[in-house]
């Protein structure tokens, strides 16, 4: 059970790169670690046990989860934090199990544009039930903006609800969540590699590459006041799609491997119009580096608060998208309104349906991957 004097939600396991990244946000100051197959991961600064912060994150080879399949969250509760002698609680623990994804087909379910909603974007994933999930996928806007952190919650408590730490989870940044005060900290709260919000995962047979296309019109835009600087962070991206590019053995080329995503929160293949129409050279690049090297077989975004799935060549392709796009989320006026998408994903093909928080599906298509 849930130690609810102290746990603000259950763990989440977030996917990144060859690790995972066990975040547990947390009501009162306490010292934390993790410990799999008898190995302790410390949340730690440099040796020092980080206890001044409502986000512990532990970060843990993924293998070795996969072969555990549980985890032990460690940890004391701070009296009196002091130079000398600080006075903290024995040490208590939270067991729970883990399951990995190890074979296709695999069920999916994707949560973007929450924008703080938690409760009915949490129903929509029951479409699947939570013994039958495999990967949940938070793709972008999930709080409303970083004018408060305690909006970075949002991202957990959804992703704790649904997961309870059972299955893994990939976080994708949004436009929404660069905007206000607490922005530049979003990355101390979620998961990075290395502090970027762009990286590949690998989750048994399936691979997966993490975009961010920052914000969503141009850096001097008035609306940011002067804040924002993604054209160099995009450049900065570029450079590592190339760079997955020339490791290829090692990522979507992998023998393992039998199904490729992109999930990033704006489907950048789409020229939206001005003053969103930006960086068309930019994303017609990383288009073309993605159609004519990885081949991902799906393309899950969000954004444009619609459901909708284009194909290569149709009319929202204009900048030549590298497989099919699925626009998958739309929050509705009402904070009980929401709509996501349910994934059930296989090496040659996926059935896409939009699931609302009534669980009632609205749309339901079969797409054959080509390859």
């Amino acid at each position: 059970m849930l130690p609810e004097s102290i746990f603000a939600t259950y763990p989440v396991v977030y996917a990144v790169a060859d690790k995972y990244q066990i975040i547990v946000p947390v009501k009162a100051e306490t010292l934390m670690w993790c410990n799999v197959n008898g190995i302790d991961y410390f949340d730690d600064s440099c040796g020092i046990l980080r206890s001044n912060s409502p986000t512990h994150i532990m970060t843990i080879p993924a293998d070795e989860l996969d072969k555990a399949r549980k985890y032990t969250i460690c940890y004391r509760e701070v009296i009196n934090r002091k130079p000398y002698y600080s006075e903290t609680s024995d040490v208590k623990t939270l067991d729970i199990d883990f399951r990995p994804i190890t074979k296709l087909p695999a069920n999916i379910y994707m949560v973007a544009d929450a924008h703080n909603r938690i409760d009915a974007p949490v129903s929509a994933a029951k479409f699947f039930p939570q013994d039958e999930l495999d990967l949940l996928v938070l793709n972008g806007d999930i709080p409303e903006d970083g004018g408060k952190i305690e909006n970075f919650a949002t991202i957990h408590q959804i992703a704790g609800k649904i997961t309870k730490g059972k299955i893994p989870v990939v976080f994708s940044r949004g436009n929404h969540d660069m905007r206000g005060i607490y922005a530049e900290k979003l990355t101390e709260h979620t998961p990075t590699d290395n502090g970027n919000t762009f990286f590949t995962f690998k989750l048994g047979p399936l691979w997966g590459m993490v975009l961010d296309c920052g914000e969503d019109k141009d850096d001097h835009s008035i609306e940011y006041g002067n804040t924002i600087a993604c054209h160099a962070f995009r450049m900065r991206e570029t450079e590592f799609i190339k760079a997955v590019i020339k490791n290829a053995n090692d990522e979507y080329a992998s023998p393992q491997v039998q199904a490729r995503l992109i999930v990033c929160h704006i489907p950048f293949s789409q020229v939206f119009r001005a003053p969103f129409d930006i960086e068309q050279d930019t994303y017609r690049n990383w288009c073309e580096l993605l159609r004519d090297h990885v081949k991902p077989d799906l393309f899950l975004a969000g954004h444009v608060h619609q459901l909708y799935i284009t194909y290569p060549g149709e009319e929202r392709d204009h900048l030549g998208q590298p497989c099919p796009v699925v626009a998958g989320a739309k929050p509705g006026p009402k904070p009980e309104d929401f709509i996501g998408t349910a994934l059930a994903l296989s090496e040659k093909d996926a059935t896409i349906s939009f699931v609302s928080s009534t669980n009632q599906v609205l749309e339901s298509h079969h797409i054959e991957f080509k390859r």
